[in-house]
């Protein structure tokens, strides 16, 4: 769901940019470094998750799992996401140095935000019940996910407000399966190795 460089204001781009730094500081500071494998092996799933992307007008259509980011990793998510969406930049030129900023923020708040609503739903002692909670959170994160880069793009002018129009129904198709993905990885993890799930970064 990158953003392009150029289709933001000013305005937008350095609240992004400010809001996103505070995130990553936060991230950081909360970070159990003995974890760091596993903040790498899920900034790595959103990166591979996300490659393969559609063009949608300014943004793009494609998987990217920062609900179950924010399940396992809360604030950490951020520093995680920083990195991901910057090497996909100077890689792949997906987004935008400029943009960097707002998509992290974009991306990386909801998954936050997740992990505050799904926090003790995810550490049910039923697997099956934690799972649910993974899928709401899953199918969350994108419709907030989505919500908030049509406001990126209506706040920047009137020109962009069709293109924020469609945002949202074009992720329906990707709310849906990240709902389902997280289910089951939230399952999976429940069940093999339930430590990912307890440790708090709240």
């Amino acid at each position: 769901m990158h953003i392009v460089d150029g289709a933001l204001s000013l305005p937008v781009l350095v609240t992004g940019g400010v809001l996103s730094a505070i995130g990553v500081y936060i991230g950081l500071k909360k970070m159990d470094y003995e974890h760091l494998p596993l903040v790498g092996v899920l900034a790595s799933v959103f990166f591979i998750a996300s490659y393969i992307h559609l063009p949608l007008g300014l943004s793009s259509v494609h998987l990217i799992m920062n609900g179950l980011l924010g399940i396992l990793l809360g604030w950490v998510a951020f520093p995680a996401l920083l990195v991901a969406l910057l090497l996909q930049v100077i890689f792949f030129g997906f987004g935008g140095l400029l943009v960097l900023g707002v998509n992290t923020l974009n991306i990386a708040l909801p998954a936050v935000i997740i992990y505050y609503v799904c926090y003790k739903g995810i550490r049910n002692k039923n697997a099956k019940v934690a799972a649910i909670w993974g899928a709401i959170g899953g199918a969350g994160a994108i419709i907030i996910t989505s919500v908030m880069v049509a406001l990126s793009l209506a706040l920047s002018g009137e020109s962009f407000i069709l293109a924020a129009k469609a945002i949202l129904p074009a992720h329906i198709p990707i709310m849906i399966l990240e709902g389902f993905v997280s289910y089951a990885a939230v399952y999976l993890i429940h069940t093999v190795k339930p430590e990912f799930i307890t440790k708090e970064y709240s």
